[in-house]
């Protein structure tokens, strides 16, 4: 997602919004509006009504009907559809939804796709598990020292571990390699989901997966106004990866009363990046991200600098795909966080990359002896998981982890579903955990302040082209716990006018009173 850009930037919750392609190009556009965005100023955006009403009136769970669809059948969404459930947490028999609207239709359910995928990761992998790079000697007969590397798709993986990793060659006495093989064949398969949009892969939110990950296979960049009419600057947050980019750089700084926006793209054959846009005179750097072409080489690149800051030099160094014949020796190693924090990451910042590693691993560690790539294995493990814990799996289509892929299609019912089993789970405090927090933290850190839903709804965003989403738990202060799921499709309403309905419906919820 572009969970690296800031609140000024048109954040999706899986991704920014693609204008498409010039020539090979393809380019991504972020608006930056005249403030920040309504929705994250103490829902700004909400009706006065609901505004006066959030802390006002009760509402009966037999009143509830009517309240939500005086909101999602106002006149701007007559051409946008619905999907909505609100549940007990703690259903009793057969007791019906407190309030459903298509329910078990199909929708594009965005980074809300993440809930179920990261749901049968952690019930599959267990909370601890944490993911191994590994620097293995390989057997010389003319004597050489010949490492190998080997990526086992941590997502999390920085400069910071590859100086860990050359520190610990650096205290074996290694001095010099003179061969450096970077294994990249842990996941097989294509690397890049091919139900991704082009335009999707230059941003930092569609970065490729791979064995040889480093610093979430993304360039970070700031994008700098400079005095009146001049060009903005490009900034590399880590200088070293600059070399070998052509930047072509039209973006001019424009004044106070001009409208912003940047488009940043790459091509995506050649290190060209193509900067274009407006930034104001006098306002602050903007933070963008662009995937790397070839992650490996990247990787390769990164750890040669890793290693030449221990004073270690390497001759040669050359990405493989070909896994090792033989038993070679460890010799240095480092491990991902546990898989509670990686879990963290992926539902409360969404994001993409790391929701399709820990698939891919998922796919990986399967018993399942087929010829299958890690992501088809993943995608059916996910598939049998969900169903053995009691989701109907007819109720959703998954053909990536991230919910970046305009072809899945997920109901209501198999979301609230999912929320409901994974709540009587061992692992369902680490799972809820891994939520964001209404007014607090992650995608919910700048919704709902000030209101009574503060602190109290732990959920996941999803925002894509055509589709805004937000599903969790939430405990009102009156009514017993609640599972529920908001999705909408196919609306011509800004994000942010769907974002506020959304946010209505949820503060009518929180009002609930038995009565």
């Amino acid at each position: 997602m572009g969970h690296r850009l800031n609140s000024r930037m048109r954040n999706s919750g899986c991704g920014l919004f693609v204008t498409g392609w010039l020539s090979a190009i393809a380019t991504a556009t972020v608006w930056l509006p005249n403030t920040a965005p309504a929705w994250a100023q103490s829902l700004a955006h909400a009706s006065p009504q609901f505004l006066a009403q959030a802390t006002g009136s009760i509402i009966c769970p037999a009143q509830l009907g009517a309240a939500i669809s005086a909101i999602v059948e106002r006149p701007q969404f007559a051409r946008s559809r619905w999907g909505i459930v609100v549940q007990p947490l703690s259903v009793k028999g057969t007791s019906p939804p407190l309030y459903t609207r298509d329910a078990r239709y199909y929708f594009v359910p965005a980074s809300n796709a993440k809930l179920l995928s990261t749901a049968a990761i952690l019930y599959r992998l267990k909370s601890q598990y944490r993911i191994r790079t590994s620097v293995y000697r390989v057997a010389d007969p003319t004597g050489q020292i010949v490492l190998r590397v080997v990526g086992r798709g941590d997502p999390s993986l920085t400069n910071a571990a590859l100086k860990l990793l050359a520190q610990q060659l650096s205290q074996q006495g290694i001095r010099r390699i003179d061969r450096l093989l970077g294994d990249d064949s842990y996941f097989n398969g294509a690397e890049v989901n091919p139900n991704w949009e082009w335009g999707d892969l230059q941003g930092g939110y569609g970065a490729t997966v791979n064995g040889l990950m480093v610093n979430q296979n993304a360039i970070d960049l700031q994008i700098v106004p400079q005095g009146l009419g001049q060009p903005l600057q490009v900034r590399w947050e880590n200088p070293s990866e600059a070399a070998g980019w052509q930047i072509i750089n039209t973006a001019r700084t424009v004044a106070a009363t001009e409208p912003e926006f940047l488009d940043v793209g790459r091509d995506l054959s050649k290190p060209i990046l193509r900067v274009q846009g407006q930034l104001r005179v006098g306002s602050a750097a903007e933070p963008v991200a662009v995937s790397i072409s070839d992650p490996a080489q990247n990787f390769l690149q990164q750890f040669r600098t890793a290693l030449a800051a221990e004073k270690i030099t390497v001759a040669q160094a050359e990405v493989t795909t070909r896994p090792a014949s033989q038993s070679e020796p460890e010799i240095a190693f480092v491990q991902s966080p546990p898989l509670a924090t990686l879990l963290a990451e992926t539902n409360q910042e969404s994001n993409n990359l790391y929701a399709e590693a820990l698939l891919r691993t998922l796919g990986k560690v399967s018993v399942n002896a087929s010829n299958s790539s890690p992501l088809e294995l993943g995608l059916s493990n996910v598939k049998a998981t969900l169903a053995g814990l009691g989701v109907d799996g007819s109720g959703f289509i998954l053909v990536d982890a991230s919910g970046l892929a305009r072809q899945d299609r997920v109901s209501p019912d198999a979301i609230v579903q999912t929320l409901q089993v994974m709540s009587k789970v061992p692992e369902s405090s680490i799972y809820r955990a891994s939520l964001a927090v209404a007014g607090k933290s992650g995608t919910l850190r700048d919704r709902f302040i000030g209101t009574p839903v503060q602190g109290i709804l732990q959920g996941k965003t999803g925002t894509i082209q055509g589709a805004v989403s937000l599903s969790g738990y939430l405990t009102p202060a009156n009514y017993s716990p609640l599972v529920f799921s908001i999705l909408v499709n196919q609306s011509d309403a800004s994000f942010s006018t769907l974002r506020g309905a959304i946010d209505d419906i949820v503060l009518v919820l929180a009002r609930l009173k038995p009565c």
